[in-house]
């Protein structure tokens, strides 16, 4: 006995009725009472998908080829399934059920499987924030049937115990001690239909069955065959003795805060400061500080819509954190509306209580780091970056763009004076009149003569052997100024007869003040 409580929904109507609901949203839903199946490609021919009730009362079943039932019932109506789009759908759906518990999942086993799709909840301390286990499963299967899905629910320590009780057992069944899914039949332990009919001809056509059944001869049986077809795995799934836990795609937070409305709205700006004095008193508790941080809002169409942010440096600061979504709410889709708003802290820092100074001064880093949040969130983070010194002596690569506040690399700085600006790329100068030695008397750079009256120079920088390619040519570097007082970085790539290419070309790397 674990002390888990697992929900499971089956939604045994799932690709018909969403199917539906975008055929109504399309003006082309068919009357109630035609016979309509979805079928996919199968090895001879199409084959039934799902169906509607008035295709199920006159006798088309799922999994029979689509020629066939067609001679039971001339009159239905064939669509081809969209199953990328149900398992899709599944997915919000089961991100749209956390507005009960942080832990939920597809359940894949059942999806496009012949008992249809189904959700998994991992719920153990949440019943009592809904009033109890009966009320919330009853709160469920309501918000289910408003989206215009049917489901049966069911309650259990396990996975499989959840799983078997939602397909087999009562509605809304509540289990709190396995022994009670003794009579439950084989099938329920999510054996393929080949399996359970095996069972059934060994005589163990129910999980008590099964259980009573010594475990050795029963393992001599199905020593070969696969974890998810072997019975003994299944019962062990069911009783709790094998783990299996619920494991959604991205990990739930640990802080989060929810407002939960008694009607829809449109607009969570109201709601958004409370929401984050909250959420920041849980990361005081914990001292942590919140470096990203996501809004979402829970549509009443079964939807979910996001907003993201991040802190340059961890924080706390409600005003602050509010601050930087005031520009994002624009971005939610609400729909026709939305009950639920969440604020999450995906990644968070731990962040203690200190003191700057003995006079209880402003941290200087704090308030730059509320700046660049500010300006990230108004233009985009990639719009904000850093110049930091980087391990080389080739002018274009002594510097790279980190972001802001990045920590910096220690670096021996240059004694060399360098120029203010430096332009991304050399651009190669025509030399109008050259002297023997030293820079060129008079050159043109974009259509513009300059002469030089003074230079100061040359200054050698080799290429990195490690890095550059074979035949680079060293740079002579000149510091020259024109008759007008301009300043230009000049140098010459290579050397007359050093091997390495032809005459040597003079380029303009940057500009000084």
């Amino acid at each position: 006995m674990t002390g888990r409580r697992i929900v499971s929904i089956w939604l045994p109507q799932f690709p018909m009725e969403r199917w539906r609901k975008i055929q109504e949203r399309s003006g082309n839903a068919l009357p109630d009472d035609l016979p309509q199946v979805l079928a996919v490609d199968g090895a001879h021919g199409p084959v039934i998908y799902a169906v509607n009730r008035a295709a199920h009362l006159a006798g088309v079943t799922t999994g029979a080829r689509v020629a066939d039932m067609r001679a039971l019932c001339p009159q239905v109506r064939v669509d081809h399934a969209d199953c990328e789009g149900d398992r899709a759908a599944l997915e919000r759906l089961a991100f749209w059920t956390r507005r009960w518990c942080p832990w939920s999942v597809a359940d894949g086993w059942a999806t496009g499987g012949p008992d249809g799709h189904g959700l998994i909840l991992d719920t153990t301390g949440s019943d009592h924030l809904w009033g109890g286990e009966a009320e919330m499963l009853e709160q469920m299967e309501a918000s289910l049937s408003v989206l215009g899905f049917s489901s049966r629910l069911a309650l259990a320590p396990s996975w499989g115990g959840a799983w078997a009780l939602a397909r087999f057992g009562p509605v809304r069944a509540i289990c709190r001690d396995l022994a009670d899914l003794s009579p439950l039949p084989a099938a329920a332990l999510r054996l393929d239909a080949e399996t359970v009919l095996l069972l059934n001809r060994l005589g163990l056509r129910s999980i008590g069955a099964l259980a009573d059944l010594p475990r050795l001869s029963l393992a001599r049986r199905f020593t070969r065959a696969e974890p998810a077809q072997n019975p003994l795995i299944r019962l062990d799934q069911l009783t709790g003795h094998r783990p299996e836990p619920v494991s959604p795609p991205d990990t739930p937070p640990i802080f989060r805060a929810d407002a939960r409305l008694a009607e829809p709205i449109l607009d969570p700006t109201h709601h958004l400061p409370g929401l984050c004095a909250a959420l920041c008193d849980q990361l005081a508790k914990a001292q942590q500080g919140a470096r990203h941080l996501r809004l979402t809002v829970y549509r009443t169409d079964g939807e979910t819509s996001r907003i993201e942010t991040a802190c340059a440096l961890p924080s706390r600061d409600p005003t602050h954190l509010a601050f930087l979504f005031r520009d994002r709410l624009e971005r939610i889709d609400p729909g026709f509306g939305f009950d639920l708003i969440s604020l999450e802290v995906p990644a968070t820092e731990a962040m203690g209580a200190r003191q700057v100074d003995l006079a209880g001064g402003v941290d200087a880093g704090l308030e730059l780091s509320h700046l660049v949040d500010r300006l990230a969130a108004r233009f985009g983070r990639n719009a904000l970056t850093q110049l930091q010194p980087a391990a080389s002596h080739i002018p274009e690569r002594s510097e790279v763009r980190a972001p802001p506040l990045a920590t910096a690399l220690t670096v021996t700085p240059m004694q060399a004076e360098r120029p203010q600006r430096l332009l991304d790329h050399p651009e190669e100068v025509r030399v109008l009149y050259a002297v023997p030695e030293g820079p060129p008397a008079q050159f043109q750079w974009r259509r513009r003569n300059y002469c030089v009256t003074r230079y100061q120079g040359p200054e050698r920088i080799a290429p990195e052997w490690w890095q550059d390619k074979p035949g680079t040519r060293l740079r002579d570097y000149f510091k020259v100024e024109d008759e007008a007082g301009h300043r230009f970085w000049l140098y010459r790539e290579g050397l007359q007869g050093d091997g390495r290419g032809g005459a040597p070309r003079w380029f303009l790397h940057g500009i000084f003040a």
